[in-house]
């Protein structure tokens, strides 16, 4: 995807992510966006080489929530 798409659709996907922590967690806004901009998840999915902006929001939070329980992520094989 070059980056000027990857830069249209990051907002979006990070925005869904953050609403899907803040419910799962039962935080603020805020604070979920502060808890996902400090994790390696967001970290790898940042970057568009990546791909794991390719992933639902749900394998994602359940990524997120991995990375947060266990303190490391283990990537789904593609």
């Amino acid at each position: 995807m070059d980056k000027n798409k990857f830069d249209a659709v990051f907002p979006i996907i990070s925005s869904d992510l953050v609403e899907k922590i803040a419910g799962e967690l039962d935080l603020a806004d805020n604070e979920a966006i502060t808890e996902l901009y400090s994790s390696y998840l967001y970290e790898m999915l940042e970057k568009e080489e990546t791909k794991v902006w390719q992933y639902s929001t749900e394998k994602l939070l359940e990524l997120f929530l991995e990375e947060r329980n266990n303190g490391k992520i283990t990537f789904p094989q593609v």
